[in-house]
């Protein structure tokens, strides 16, 4: 898949996986590259930006396997910039659709 595509995609996967429940970063990759292939180094940029934007707050948890892991919560802030992504990917689809599948009547 194109490189830019996916960018433009993975702030829209990750939000929306946080508004369901609390993730670490390694814990998104894994569930994001079940579906669509990213590595690491794509989504802790993207993370320290989501924080630098107050998007998102972490919280260090104990772990069973190793060190403690850092967790990212979505804040209210976060959940209005997924909101407006995922209208504004509903919008793109719908418009994308419209012109592979010719539905266009010109």
């Amino acid at each position: 898949m194109n490189i830019q595509f996916k960018k433009g995609v993975l702030e829209l996967c990750v939000l929306s996986l946080l508004t369901k429940r609390d993730y670490y970063g390694y814990e998104l990759v894994e569930h994001i590259s079940k579906f669509v292939s990213i590595s690491e180094g794509t989504i802790y940029p993207l993370l320290r930006r989501f924080r630098t934007e107050g998007y998102v707050t972490t919280y260090l948890q104990e772990s069973q396997e190793g060190p403690p892991r850092k967790y990212y919560r979505i804040t209210p802030k976060g959940s209005e910039a997924f909101d407006e992504l995922e209208r504004e990917w509903e919008s793109f689809i719908e418009g994308v659709n419209y012109i592979i599948r010719g539905v266009l009547n010109e």
